[in-house]
């Protein structure tokens, strides 16, 4: 079941954790809640909006720094949140740019070139524990900015790759949002 709210912007009624599914392509919200359905939790950057060019500050062409993300609607059971930024277009398959994991469920903002206190930074494609701004070698690439809201908190080690976060999750989220901002090679 599928309901379509807002511009861009789409509520279906289980959590996708999988990167490849076609739904992850789409703007939306998978929530499930312990209380019933949470559809307000969302994701934004004041430095783009759902769809638009992400700025080249924020890629291999500029400083390569995350951009400032700005959460609404955690819900109030949330243990934590999980972020998975990811380029589906890579010509290798789907790549990983940024996890974290045990994200403060009280985080409204992910500042610019930051990593928010106490949370954990695994294993992007690179593979470096650290953001890996878009740089695609080809053409534009999608670059999808996921948070997830979980009912507990992880135990994984800062190594982990996402199929080791993607196992961790897939039993706990309550929520989630995403982001999605394209970037084509200057």
């Amino acid at each position: 079941m599928v309901f379509w709210f807002a511009k861009d912007m789409q509520v279906t009624c289980n959590p996708i954790v999988n990167l490849g599914d076609e739904q992850s392509s789409k703007s939306g919200l998978s929530p499930k809640s312990t209380t019933g359905y949470n559809i307000n939790m969302q994701m934004e950057s004041p430095s783009f909006k759902y769809g638009e060019e992400i700025p080249s500050k924020f890629t291999c062409d500029g400083e390569g720094v995350n951009p400032s993300l700005v959460l609404k609607n955690v819900p109030k059971e949330a243990k934590s949140l999980a972020l998975v930024v990811y380029d589906p277009d890579a010509p290798s398959g789907t790549w990983i740019h940024w996890l974290v994991w045990n994200i403060s469920p009280e985080t409204s903002d992910i500042n610019e070139n930051s990593i928010p206190a106490g949370a954990v930074v695994g294993e992007n494609s690179w593979p470096r524990n650290s953001y890996g701004g878009p740089c695609p070698p080809d053409g534009s690439h999608r670059y999808f900015f996921k948070i997830y809201a979980l009912n507990t908190t992880l135990n994984i080690p800062e190594n982990s790759k996402f199929q080791d976060l993607e196992n961790s999750i897939k039993d706990h989220v309550l929520a989630e949002a995403e982001l999605m901002g394209r970037y084509k090679r200057k």
